[in-house]
């Protein structure tokens, strides 16, 4: 269904609509069909269906009068086209890429005819990540034609002699710039021009030159790059920095584009704002930068008169003519987190990560919606992230939307919420969200009907919120953060009764940041990891979280970060992303045990306690600590849980709630000690 701008947002969200997608579940006391409980002992799992299920998207570009949109974090990838004169989806081709795929590159060839795709994994099988669609024969699937040795590709660029050029990142090693040679078929390492850049994510071409754009937006701080821009001489095959002295303090150049012989630059800003470039093809010294109000610029447009680009904010306008910044305003929804933008006869096609296509006309600044699934883009359950329960729901994060599920009914209903949430709690019946990327914290209200608001912003630097936990002796929402582009990382707190916020930027030192926090008895406890090879990790540091202020600190001496805590009597459990489990006695502050735990918990991990023992989940495993020995036991083998960025459970009235495969489940574990 297409709406006009005139149309509600409420209506926008209304369920049946991938902003608004209601599914049947079943409710705990009457499983829905096929879902019988399994049994294990005294362990009852009870399945409530699919997670969040929505067509999400990380990609849009237009060709010709057809936007081409990549999937985000469904299994299989996909590309799907949307016809704007029809306001129809009339092609689609299946990727299957590789776990938890998403396609965050899409570039055509200068005739229009072939489509590249690029993907992006959270784990690489070694499958190719380049392919290619063929848009004469739309029913025929994109055919995999190469990969790059890098584990992501984050853009790509066609030059008019139609050699494709590629760029992205895999941890740990410095981005590479790849070519393409539709000729050969062959994909060549053209070179790495900064080694201390931790990804790349913008590439533009001529028929002689490569832009290549990185820095350090992920694994910042330290040796880290901060923004670098190179222009590669395809002819010599040399590499010269380009970047404008103003961008070189923001953490990453993000987007690039060849127009009307000039190269037009944006940058991702932390501690200062984005900004935004022209530069004279003919001369690299010789440009217009403007400063902007926002942290970050991606995606260009361009009419006879002005160049558009999306920002957290919505779309701004640079005049050729005049060289200043405006607003695009018109009466539309709030356009979310924005993927494509394109210009055609007056109009800009904006492609939102809320699963929407807006058509905004310029000139009179009004909008047509159209939502993707209604118009025939096929939803998928995601991968989740965050996950919370009570007062008769259950909250699911994803990206760009939070599903809150009604256990009474087995209503499913998508709110939208910019970024992923990536963990969560519910304090008195409200939902309170930790928000990637650089959003705070974010509040729901089931009693009064809305859509999820912002309730806390901080330093946008500290962008990565990774554990959520309800502090009531201080009454204090606690949130462990990591910075990607500094390093290091904050403790966040926020009073839902006053409104009031604190950021505590560095609580543990200035490289580990803040994976876990658990609290008990008005303290908080930080577990730190470090995103850098080197450096301390494993640090455990309680602090008053009313203040900030350290009360005490332990080196676990654990070879491995801290992925998860709990707190149950005098002990604070400690589980590493190695393994590795450590018991802390709280009054004598000592480690009083460690055992190795690898063969159920392995990689990311979140535990809580629950009927007076804690509880752990893993990738693949449900499991529980014996509150006197420390043993571990499994509860559930084989969860699989279809994570994002690090399996997740939450506690309420004596149940454990999390993933199995892609649906959520109810455990009811009656532990005999």
């Amino acid at each position: 269904m297409t709406h006009s701008s005139s149309v509600s947002r409420r209506r926008l969200l209304q369920a049946g609509g991938a902003l608004g997608l209601a599914t049947a579940a079943g409710s705990l006391l009457a499983p829905r069909a096929g879902a019988s409980p399994e049994a294990a002992g005294r362990t009852t799992v009870t399945d409530l269906g699919p997670g969040l299920v929505q067509f999400s998207l990380m990609s849009g570009v237009l060709v010709g009068d057809t936007v081409y949109i990549g999937s985000r974090n469904l299994t299989p990838a996909v590309v799907v086209g949307f016809h704007l004169p029809s306001r129809k989806v009339v092609s689609s081709t299946d990727l299957g890429a590789g776990p938890e795929p998403s396609i965050q590159a899409l570039a055509a060839d200068p005739t229009g005819r072939y489509l590249y795709i690029g993907v992006l994994v959270k784990a690489d099988e070694g499958r190719p990540n380049l392919y290619r669609w063929d848009l004469t024969t739309p029913d025929k699937p994109a055919e995999a034609i190469g990969r790059t040795e890098d584990r992501d590709i984050r853009d790509l660029a066609v030059a008019p002699d139609g050699t494709v050029f590629a760029v992205g990142g895999v941890p740990d090693k410095p981005p590479v710039l790849w070519q393409y040679d539709p000729g050969t078929g062959t994909v060549t390492n053209l070179g790495a021009p900064d080694p201390k850049a931790t990804l790349a994510r913008a590439v533009a071409a001529t028929d002689t030159t490569v832009f290549f754009g990185a820095g350090s937006v992920l694994s910042g701080g330290g040796g880290a790059s901060k923004a670098s821009l190179f222009a590669f001489d395809r002819k010599s095959r040399a590499f010269t920095s380009i970047v404008p002295k103003e961008m070189e303090k923001d953490p990453s150049l993000r987007e690039l584009a060849v127009m009307d012989g000039q190269l037009v630059v944006g940058t991702s800003g932390a501690v200062d704002p984005a900004k935004f470039a022209v530069i004279d093809l003919a001369d690299y010294s010789s440009y217009t930068l403007v400063k902007t109000e926002g942290a970050v610029i991606k995606r260009f447009a361009s009419d006879a008169e002005r160049i558009y680009f999306a920002s957290e904010s919505g779309i701004e306008a640079y005049s050729k003519a005049d060289r200043t910044l405006s607003h695009v305003e018109f009466t539309g929804p709030d356009l979310g987190e924005i993927w494509g933008l394109d210009h055609r006869d007056g109009k800009l096609a904006v492609v939102s990560g809320y699963g929407f296509v807006a058509e905004i006309d310029v000139a009179a600044g009004t909008s047509e919606v159209t939502d993707l699934h209604e118009a025939g883009a096929k939803a998928g359950t995601q991968a989740g992230m965050g996950i919370a329960a009570g007062r008769g729901y259950v909250y699911l994060g994803g990206n760009g939307a939070v599903s809150r599920r009604d256990l009474r009914s087995g209503e499913v209903v998508n709110l939208t919420a910019p970024g992923e949430a990536k963990d969560a709690e519910v304090i008195e019946g409200v939902l309170y969200t930790g928000q990637y990327n650089s959003q705070g914290i974010w509040r729901y209200d089931p009693a009064r009907r809305k859509q999820p608001q912002q309730a806390a912003k901080f330093p946008v630097e500290q962008n990565r919120p990774l554990d959520v936990s309800w502090d009531p002796e201080n009454k204090l929402l606690l949130v462990g953060v990591q910075s990607d582009t500094e390093g290091g990382g904050a403790l966040w707190t926020y009073s839902p009764r006053t409104g009031k916020s604190a950021s505590y930027v560095n609580p543990i030192d200035d490289v580990q940041l803040v994976r876990a926090v658990a609290n008990r008895d008005g303290v908080a406890y930080l577990g730190g990891d470090n995103a850098a090879k080197e450096g301390p990790r494993a640090t455990v540091v309680a602090v008053d979280p009313a203040t900030g202020k350290e009360q005490w600190r332990v080196d676990t001496q654990q070879a491995a970060g801290v992925a998860a805590l709990a707190v149950q009597g005098r002990h604070l459990y400690g589980v590493t992303v190695k393994g590795g489990l450590f018991v802390i006695d709280r009054r004598t502050r000592k480690v009083v045990h460690t055992a190795d735990i690898s063969s159920v918990s392995k990689g990311f991990a979140a535990m809580v306690t629950n009927r007076g023992a804690v509880y752990g989940v893993s990738d693949t495993t449900l499991y529980r600590f014996h509150p006197k020995t420390f043993a571990v036991s499994t509860v559930v083998a084989g969860i699989n849980g279809a994570w994002y960025s690090g399996p997740h459970v939450n506690a309420h009235d004596g149940l454990l709630y999390t993933l199995r495969g892609g649906n959520l489940v109810a455990v009811d574990d009656r532990p005999s000690h």
